[in-house]
């Protein structure tokens, strides 16, 4: 055969070959994709009865050290054994302080001291030594010198006791005026000054949310715009009052409701996903 027909023939084998391979190709990285998990986390403890439904769903759950934002009451205390018997992981979390409750104080002080009642708290409820413990940061935006120097101290004290710490903290880019905005998980990742801080960031905007979803495949933590959260809450009930926050699939209610359970003011939950089945291996 001449040279020129046996580089044709070989070119016509290998184009027919290689989609194959390529396709081949795909579906391994596909196969050997690092799974995420789908958690839900909630102010109110949703009782004994919702948890196997809820199960079906998802993987781990939110649970509170002391009174969730605007509550009087934490009415998931000493409902660990149970959540843990009905096969959830824990995202464990303790409401940190708002910048009013900072202003003309010793922030570091008080963060010294909500730090250590958080770990007292943690090993009330039975979670083990290396538990993460993340701290709600409610407000966003870039951390002023009062937020900063509590979230140090608080995460200081925490690990201290013989927990990580982490920050549950907006991922949604606060417009600061002329052109500049910051990213709150990138702030305090940034000025974390050697610490080792887990991010839970919380990112509802179309793009890169999609509303109120529950896919089995859930997506990667990364894909909320910060490539080293752990966590990323991509829907919040009731849905944020505002322009970018995604309304996909919500109820007319403005809540998130999983499927196969009535809607109830016990069922509506915040959605999430999460590189661990237990993202503070807290069982």
């Amino acid at each position: 055969m001449p040279r020129t027909a046996l580089i044709l023939s070989a070119c016509l084998v290998l184009s027919a070959i290689l989609p194959g391979f390529s396709n081949l190709a795909r579906a391994q990285a596909r196969a050997e994709a690092p799974p995420y998990y789908l958690g839900f986390d909630r102010n109110d403890y949703p009782g004994d009865a919702l948890l196997p439904a809820l199960r079906k769903t998802f993987e781990w759950t939110g649970y509170w050290l002391n009174n969730p934002p605007g509550e009087t009451r934490n009415t998931w205390a000493g409902k660990r054994e149970l959540v843990k018997a009905a096969g959830f992981g824990f995202a464990v979390l303790y409401n940190g302080r708002l910048y009013q409750q900072l202003k003309g104080k010793d922030a570091a002080q008080i963060g010294q001291r909500d730090g250590r009642d958080a770990a007292a708290r943690a090993n009330a409820e039975g979670f083990p030594a290396g538990t993460t413990i993340f701290v709600d940061q409610e407000q966003g935006g870039r951390m002023l010198p009062e937020q900063q120097a509590y979230l140090h101290a608080w995460i200081d004290a925490v690990v201290a006791a013989g927990f990580k710490a982490g920050v549950y903290c907006s991922a949604v880019p606060f417009e600061e005026g002329k052109g500049q905005s910051v990213v709150t998980a990138k702030d305090i990742h940034d000025h974390a000054q050697g610490r080792e801080i887990a991010i839970w960031a919380y990112q509802d905007s179309c793009p890169p949310a999609q509303g109120c979803v529950f896919p089995k495949h859930p997506p990667s933590p990364a894909k909320s715009g910060i490539s080293y959260a752990e966590i990323w809450q991509f829907a919040q009930s009731p849905r944020r009052d505002e322009a970018k926050s995604c309304p996909k699939n919500y109820n007319a209610d403005g809540n998130c409701y999983p499927p196969d359970l009535p809607i109830s003011a016990m069922t509506h939950v915040d959605v999430n996903t999460a590189t661990s089945p237990d993202p503070s291996h807290g069982r």
